[in-house]
């Protein structure tokens, strides 16, 4: 695995180092030691999957206050999109900056996306499958989440958004996010 950093301080992308031969390919896309080595969160919680029926789908932006602040690794099994991560740490020089990815399965990478940032992300194809393990539980009562299309952070989503859960529409904008 090559670990590349982005603008956003602990937003790490993940890509693989695939070892190809006449059957195909093999590569690690997660070693506890390797994480450790580059500074990384190694512990994995939970593993979450998400299918999303329709192009243009939006998910997010999320996160969990601590105790149950995550460390998320975002990777498409299938399809493809676009993912997200947005500063909300209020003493971080990066923050309310955000840091966009297209994940396909082609390309491999990943996206991790440390506590202190919320994360979403939108389809590109309809049918897209998303594999990610966190580093801590689902609290629901510290879940949070910060409006997809603030102008203050200004996203620049790549097409129309054409599926956004109820929660999702009314989420607070990033200055009326509360971070605690």
């Amino acid at each position: 695995m090559r670990f590349v950093p982005t603008p956003i301080d602990g937003v790490v992308v993940v890509e693989l180092e695939p070892r190809a031969d006449d059957r195909g390919w093999f590569a690690r896309v997660f070693s506890a030691d390797e994480f450790s080595q580059h500074g990384l969160e190694s512990h994995i919680e939970q593993v979450n999957m998400s299918l999303s029926h329709k192009a243009g789908t939006v998910r997010g932006l999320h996160y969990q206050l601590p105790p149950a602040a995550e460390t998320k690794l975002m990777r498409c099994i299938r399809g493809a999109l676009f993912d997200v991560a947005v500063d909300i740490r209020p003493d971080s020089r990066t923050y309310g900056e955000w840091f966009g990815l297209e994940l396909t399965v082609d390309n491999g990478s990943a996206l991790l996306i440390p506590p202190g940032c919320a994360h979403g992300f939108q389809t590109l194809v309809d049918d897209t499958v998303v594999l990610y393990p966190v580093s801590a539980a689902y609290r629901p009562e510290l879940e949070r989440g910060i409006d997809h299309a603030d102008p203050e952070i200004g996203i620049r989503w790549p097409h129309d958004v054409t599926s956004l859960s109820p929660r999702d529409r009314s989420l607070p904008r990033l200055g009326e996010a509360g971070s605690s």
